[in-house]
């Protein structure tokens, strides 16, 4: 597998705050609702960007966030275009993060285990 390159980085996270800036300011699609893009990857080549984002509804407006953004996803890269100094924009996929979730699950499995050492004391 190939390292992912400095520019493709720097690429990676100018799209995520243009992303931001749009989703938030431009885009009016109800489906798409509150997102917040937590990552961009952007491929070696730079033709392609993995979208990763969470959804303020949680796990259950995922799929339907998916498919409104991928709806969008002519629209965004347009925009990004006309903002973005490059060659050519990738191509936009977009995938649900879930990894702010899983650390809030952890952190509230790791308060009870202490909750319940402070229970029992030891002998």
């Amino acid at each position: 597998m190939k390292r992912t390159s400095q520019r493709a980085h720097r690429v990676g996270d100018q799209i995520q705050r243009e992303l931001a800036d749009l989703l938030a300011n431009e885009v009016k699609d109800p489906r798409v609702g509150p997102v917040t893009v937590t990552a961009v990857d952007v491929s070696p080549d730079l033709s392609h960007a993995t979208v990763r984002f969470t959804h303020l509804t949680g796990r259950e407006q995922a799929d339907a966030a998916v498919q409104a953004l991928s709806r969008t996803a002519g629209f965004l890269r347009s925009e990004l275009g006309r903002r973005l100094d490059l060659y050519s924009v990738p191509q936009l996929h977009f995938a649900y993060d879930d990894s702010i979730e899983s650390g809030m699950r952890m952190s509230q499995l790791i308060d009870e285990a202490i909750a319940s050492d402070k229970k029992h004391p030891v002998d």
